[in-house]
């Protein structure tokens, strides 16, 4: 009688485990810098975000604002905003509230005055009578100055309010 024997492989030879390795890393190499980007992305998606729902916001006040224009105040959300031509108010306690926008998720910088304060330190520009909204990954950092949305308040019956976001510097 003839013994057969087994010429099964019994592992994986140290060439397949190499040619396993090297197109590992040749997918990380490649997967790796689109991975890298998204924190980026990320915030400036959240500053669109923020941008749409202040917009939201303020078309909808602005809208019954013009069909009751007896009233100084509407009410949204169960948050009452004071109206200014029309608009809501500058102020972020109200205006970014009914539009849904936190501390958890932003840092929100109010201006009172009637004049811009400049940007320093790591606040942008925040403008007259009017907020800025900073996403928490940047706030307290010199990116801050340049990821930011901000609101400026209506100043006259023709002037409406203004919504600008600036996401140059969302790294």
């Amino acid at each position: 009688m003839h013994t057969v024997r087994s010429s099964a492989q019994a592992g994986f030879t140290l060439i397949e485990l190499i040619v396993v390795i090297v197109i590992l890393g040749i997918l990380a190499a490649t997967a790796l810098p689109k991975f890298a980007n998204l924190g980026s992305d990320a915030r400036k998606a959240a500053l669109a975000a923020a941008q749409g729902a202040l917009a939201t916001e303020v078309a909808m006040v602005h809208g019954q604002s013009l069909l009751h224009p007896s009233n100084g105040t509407i009410t949204n959300e169960n948050i009452t905003m004071n109206i200014v031509f029309n608009y809501p108010e500058g102020k972020n306690a109200t205006t970014a509230a009914a539009a849904g926008l936190t501390s958890a998720d932003y840092l929100m910088q109010d201006n009172t005055t009637a004049s811009d304060v400049p940007a320093a330190g790591f606040l942008p520009l925040i403008p007259a009578n009017g907020f800025v909204v900073i996403p928490k990954g940047v706030s307290g950092t010199t990116a801050a100055v340049t990821c930011y949305v901000s609101y400026r308040q209506a100043t006259n019956a023709t002037t409406p309010a203004a919504i600008v976001k600036d996401d140059s510097g969302c790294q």
